[in-house]
């Protein structure tokens, strides 16, 4: 399912509460750990928007295509792309995958996301992120009118 507004992406992101992320050396909530490694993009770099949601949507796979395959960074890219835009699909796409050589941008989800996984502090709920969303969208949204 590609979500086509911000309401049905957090309406995808909704159904990751409770799952678990066995993906690295600590099983976290999936959930709760892309909220942390939001957080920590947004401390880290604040002025980058679309880093900070690409550690937000980095879950979206599993709910979307439960039982999916490893391919799940590649349907979580094609999902966003069209709502959120073309840089937040390709740090989605690339943040697992090791093997790939990373820029910063993607060094820095990648940290982001392996310390979010033994952080311990409250990093809200998915509603703080709405905005945001909403403003990546729209961005999104005249970025391809012009094309």
């Amino acid at each position: 399912m590609r979500p086509r507004t911000v309401e049905e992406l957090m309406y995808l992101l909704r159904p990751c509460r409770g799952t678990r992320d066995d993906r690295g050396r600590v099983p976290v909530d999936a959930h709760e750990h892309a909220l942390r490694t939001a957080a920590l993009l947004r401390r880290g770099r604040p002025a980058d928007k679309e880093l900070q949601v690409a550690g937000l949507v980095m879950p979206l796979g599993r709910p979307a295509w439960p039982g999916g395959p490893a391919g799940s960074a590649d349907r979580a890219a094609d999902a966003v792309r069209e709502l959120l835009g073309a840089r937040v699909a390709g740090l989605v796409r690339g943040r697992p995958r090791h093997d790939v050589p990373a820029g910063d941008d993607l060094l820095a989800l990648r940290t982001a996301a392996e310390e979010a996984r033994t952080a311990c502090f409250d990093a809200g709920v998915l509603e703080d992120w709405r905005t945001v969303l909403e403003l990546l969208a729209a961005r999104n949204s005249r970025l391809r009118m012009v094309d």
